[in-house]
């Protein structure tokens, strides 16, 4: 394993520099811009370094594919059986003209929340290049395709819609109406994605993909708490985006009289005030099962001077359920008309993006966290969003790995994960990869 050890380490530091602040120590990797595009090209670089067949879409995304020997049309093999996902009555995977039929597919993405940490998305991309390096150490020769992806603007930190790479290559999303997503500058998402007119066709890239599995940073405390280096998700919580529109009457903030104004930024400030409430409240003293979180807000005219005309703020939403998501939103909104009443302002909501509750493969999940002779990982749910929830939606088999993060801290500088812990994800994704592709 000493090569692999030392192939993780060489690609974590060509990573490191890129799209990194020198000030904060966060990372910058917007998609489509110079910082994730070095990346993309970085990806490409990888898998013709092992020989790997590279596929990209209209849209951006990409797939490394590491196929069967020449002429292969056989079965899963023996030594699958127990982890293999869906029903007995399947048949084995072949080999078609279009698409990789019996594919399975793992990876994540190279995009990054502003001021990110180095972790989230892209220990999942080396992670599995380099549980394909330790495969083809251990003499591991697959009997189905296996691709390592990087979907783009994951993290909807440009355009605003989280998952929009995998979105749209599973169809859910359509390119007529993600081609007119905007980033906070106006700049049209279908201006930046080279040659519109074919991105019109759609992605070809999962034809085939018959399971998922994708490696990730914790995004939290639970597996600290549970002394463990792995752990295995069992569901995303529903979540979702949300624009609040706050407006009312631009003026001057030395000569207007407080009764006579109608600020909009009161209202937001409220509003980012009941959200915290409704949130705490609605929990109970209970489990802490709701999350609230205005983090980010936009106003104008944005002057020292000036009550503002028009305050806009996004809110984060989850839950643990789809109704407990939809009674929390709605409760922040009424408390933000009521407030916006009594201000003389006006409020318009925007669902941007919701996503419901999703489950993984559970017998999967199940195999996964019981292959591991040291006692089984802790299979735990998550209220992060990710790329495997929108395969797990499509029908895909699906599975999520999680390296323990000591900080707990995600989506920020301090993230962390330790290279020893690193390095058993590796082994524990090689494991299951092995496993689903005899």
């Amino acid at each position: 394993m000493r090569g692999v050890v030392d192939d993780f380490e060489r690609m974590w530091a060509d990573l490191a520099p890129v799209g990194r602040s020198a000030a904060s120590g966060g990372y910058f990797r917007q998609p489509f811009l110079s910082a994730e595009r070095e990346l993309s090209v970085w990806f490409a670089e990888q898998a013709a370094a092992r020989g790997l067949t590279w596929e990209t879409d209209p849209y951006g995304n990409q797939v490394a594919w590491w196929d069967p020997p020449a002429g292969w049309a056989g079965s899963a093999g023996s030594g699958t059986d127990d982890m293999a996902p869906g029903s007995a009555s399947e048949g084995p995977p072949r080999r078609s003209g279009a698409g990789r039929s019996g594919a399975l597919l793992t990876g994540s993405h190279l995009d990054s929340v502003l001021d990110g940490g180095a972790y989230d998305g892209p220990l999942g991309v080396v992670s599995a290049l380099a549980a394909i390096d330790l495969m083809r150490e251990r003499g591991v020769v697959p009997t189905r395709p296996v691709g390592v992806s990087v979907f783009v603007e994951e993290e909807g930190s440009r355009f605003g819609l989280a998952c929009l790479g995998s979105r749209l290559a599973a169809g859910t999303t359509t390119w007529a109406s993600a081609r007119e997503l905007t980033d906070r500058d106006g700049v049209r998402l279908g201006d930046v994605v080279a040659g519109d007119a074919a991105a019109a066709g759609g992605s070809r890239l999962l034809e085939g993909v018959e399971t998922f599995v994708e490696l990730h940073v914790e995004q939290g405390r639970d597996l600290v708490d549970r002394n463990a280096a792995v752990g295995v998700a069992s569901e995303i919580w529903p979540h979702g985006r949300y624009r609040f529109d706050f407006t009312g009457l631009a003026n001057h903030a030395g000569t207007t009289a407080m009764q006579d104004r109608r600020d909009p930024m009161l209202t937001y400030a409220m509003t980012a005030l009941a959200a915290n409430k409704q949130a705490r409240g609605a929990s109970g003293g209970g489990p802490d099962l709701h999350r609230a979180t205005f983090g980010r807000v936009d106003v104008a005219p944005n002057g020292t001077n000036a009550v503002p005309s028009r305050v806009t703020g996004w809110l984060d939403a989850r839950c643990a359920t789809d109704a407990s998501l939809a009674e929390l939103v709605a409760a922040i909104e009424r408390q933000a008309q009521q407030r916006a009443e009594r201000d003389g302002t006006a409020l318009t909501v925007t669902a941007e993006s919701v996503s419901a509750s999703v489950g993984f493969d559970a017998d999967l999940a199940r195999a996964i966290a019981a292959d591991h002779a040291g006692g089984d990982w802790p299979i735990i749910a998550t209220q992060a969003g990710h790329d495997a929830g929108i395969l797990s939606a499509l029908g895909v088999p699906t599975a999520m790995l999680f390296v323990r993060n000591p900080t707990g801290v995600s989506h920020s500088p301090e993230e962390h994960a330790s290279l020893p812990d690193c390095l058993v994800g590796v082994a524990a994704l090689a494991d299951t990869l092995t496993r689903l592709a005899r």
